[in-house]
């Protein structure tokens, strides 16, 4: 690898930063070789956390001059990567300033971290770091091309690119919905209640179920016999079930397909068809 601190001197915000990097390493494959990259941007070492109830951490001075990558070694090896992109995030992002003590600890709640309010600083370094995080584990040039290539969304797609980037499937849904054309949304839910959502705005209708309620017994993920890691067929389904519609307005027709998941985990996704008016 040839990139280095130095070429990167010049950048701010995560977006920044991951386009710079790709700059000067345009040929990094896929997975990318996020512990290579580490070692390469002057993290001296990636170990095992040694502190309980973190996900993750990061040891370095106020300067940053080099740093100690800390993951917890019981988790997944997808979520590993994602925690060891999150924590190169915090490293390379020049606002990210440490603590007294010299250390960023993460929780595994701050790695699902998408909003933060205006005032919560230590909450706006996590958004930061994740989106970072994401955007370096899935480069976007390559990435659309790769959602793009099937003709509709499919959860099954999302399965197949988690396994291609080496990533989640959570954290892969998460920027399938932002990538995908169609108005797209992914939701995670556990034990039949919906735990987070990935709703991009700008596309897709505002979601009236909210975080921590049941999943309404019209869903695919109630009407349907399921089998754990096998995907049901992209079905149409009511669309009030799930979005608010505007009196006087046609609802749009709406799409919706299931991935039952070990421990009592599904990923749901809902896509539209917009009303030709």
């Amino acid at each position: 690898m040839a990139v280095s601190r130095m070429d990167l001197a010049d950048a701010a915000s995560p977006d920044r930063i991951v386009m710079e990097i790709f700059k000067h390493e345009p040929n990094l494959p896929i997975p990318v070789p996020i512990e290579s990259l580490c070692r390469q941007l002057d993290i001296s070492a990636v170990q095992p956390l040694q502190t309980a109830g973190y996900e993750g951490g990061l040891i370095t001075d106020r300067d940053k001059c080099d740093g100690i990558i800390l993951f917890n070694a019981n988790s997944p090896e997808t979520r590993k990567r994602f925690t060891i992109a999150h924590e190169l995030g915090h490293f390379l992002i020049p606002s990210h300033v440490p603590s007294a003590d010299g250390q960023f600890l993460c929780s595994q709640q701050d790695m699902f971290r998408l909003s933060a309010g205006e005032r919560d600083k230590r909450h706006r370094m996590e958004v930061e770091a994740n989106r970072f995080a994401s955007r370096l584990l899935l480069p976007a040039k390559q990435f659309r091309i790769d959602v793009a290539a099937s003709k509709d969304p499919d959860i099954q797609q999302v399965a197949a690119l988690a396994r291609r980037y080496n990533v989640s499937k959570e954290a892969l849904g998460r920027a399938y919905a932002e990538f995908r054309e169609e108005p797209t949304a992914i939701l995670i839910t556990k034990d039949g209640k919906l735990l987070r959502s990935y709703v991009p705005p700008t596309k897709f209708p505002f979601l009236s179920v909210r975080n921590g309620s049941p999943i309404p017994r019209q869903s695919l993920l109630w009407r349907r016999r399921h089998e754990v890691g096998i995907a049901s067929d992209l079905d149409e389904a009511d669309a009030g079930v799930w979005i608010d519609i505007e009196r006087g307005k046609r609802a749009p027709t709406l799409y919706e397909q299931v991935l039952p998941q070990k421990q009592g985990f599904a990923m749901i996704l809902l896509t539209i068809d917009p009303p030709a008016d």
